[in-house]
């Protein structure tokens, strides 16, 4: 993520960067229905026990998720909190590979395969590792047709649907990227392209994408390079 720190009093973002100074979301919740409103400020509980996965899973769960999200900083999003209840309560996408367990069952198998593989390569276990050899883990599961008898393409999408959709269903999240919120019942009425909504903040130091992506391939071949992994 990119962008200075925020000051002190400014709104909460994940690692306490954004490009929308002054910007807080929950300003506006007062026109959305108290409903969804409700629901919004549940997901900013930080101490929530876990419903779903045992301690140990947590511990490898909570590194897959902040390594795959970069999600280390204060303040941090609590995915792993959102993702537990989400199995919990049975929220899943209502689809699922054929070639994969239910989500549930197919969480508790790749937390415990991540494990299994950090020990025989490291000696120690995933959480335990470092970023770089999590990393080279996490790449040989994207990079395997059968891993531990998945199929590493859906393991992956499994991990990555439930890790973004919990990131970016949070209200720091939100913040970050600048996006109002619900727009029901208020709506929008400002459709014109480049002007804003009166509660929209303008995006600082806002720039061409084109020389960005060119960053972000940059590193993507350089943390191939760095795994080993093709240039």
């Amino acid at each position: 993520m990119t962008g200075r720190r925020h000051r002190r009093d400014a709104a909460p973002t994940p690692g306490g960067e954004g490009r929308f100074e002054g910007y807080d979301v929950m300003a506006q919740s007062p026109f959305w229905d108290p409903v969804t409103a409700a629901v919004v400020r549940g997901r900013m509980a930080q101490e929530r026990a876990l419903a779903f996965f045992t301690s140990e899973e947590a511990d490898i769960c909570r590194a897959l998720l902040d390594l795959v999200l970069a999600n280390h900083g204060a303040p941090r999003v609590p995915v792993l909190e959102m993702v537990d209840q989400r199995l919990f309560e049975g929220q899943t996408d209502g689809w699922r590979y054929e070639d994969m367990p239910e989500d549930g069952e197919a969480w508790r198998r790749t937390l415990r395969f991540l494990d299994q593989d950090a020990r025989e390569a490291f000696g120690s276990g995933f959480a335990s590792c470092t970023g770089d050899q999590q990393a080279r883990i996490v790449q040989g599961v994207q990079d395997s047709d059968a891993w531990h008898g998945l199929p590493g393409r859906h393991v992956w999408s499994l991990w990555t649907r439930y890790a973004c959709a919990a990131f970016y269903a949070h209200p720091w999240t939100w913040n970050e990227i600048g996006f109002g919120g619900p727009a029901y019942p208020r709506g929008y009425k400002v459709l014109h392209p480049g002007w804003r909504e009166p509660w929209e903040v303008a995006e600082r130091g806002a720039a061409d994408p084109l020389p960005w992506s060119h960053r972000v391939e940059k590193a993507r071949r350089a943390h191939e390079l760095r795994l080993g992994g093709r240039a």
